[in-house]
């Protein structure tokens, strides 16, 4: 009848087919200046940065859009954009965490998002959680 069918798990939207594009910025947008080329990435390219990192390391936010940036022969990647991949890929693998995978076997999405972050606050695990596989990773 009028049921609503489910929406798409995260895991599934960070497995949807986009494409990256570069675009040349007209005005300032996001802290990037006007006439920069911003490179907007996909939820892939996120998801491959980040299980990339080798344990016990991390990366800040801002390193993972120089980076790929970079990469991309651009001058900055979209930080509202990555921001809401990154949340993406980490919601994924919380998904399969949930359903009983072990830490080995999903992005480790921790060694990007800081806890006390914006985007930990976001996500449901909290920050002694984040925290915790930090330092089992780093020895610390």
């Amino acid at each position: 009848m009028g049921s609503k069918a489910p929406g798409k798990s995260w895991k599934e939207k960070v497995a949807a087919k986009k494409s990256p594009k570069r675009v040349r910025l007209d005005t300032d947008f996001a802290g990037v200046p006007a006439g920069s080329m911003l490179f907007v990435g996909t939820p892939q390219i996120v998801d491959e940065y980040v299980k990339r990192i080798p344990r016990g390391e991390t990366r800040t936010i801002q390193r993972l859009r120089r980076e790929l940036a970079r990469r991309n022969e651009c001058d900055a990647m979209c930080p509202v954009s990555t921001a809401i991949f990154l949340r993406m890929v980490a919601e994924a693998a919380w998904e399969d965490l949930s359903a009983g995978e072990g830490l080995d076997a999903v992005t480790p999405f921790w060694r990007v998002v800081e806890p006390g972050s914006t985007l930990a606050k976001k996500l449901p695990m909290d920050d002694a959680w984040l925290q915790a596989q930090r330092d089992a990773e780093s020895g610390g």
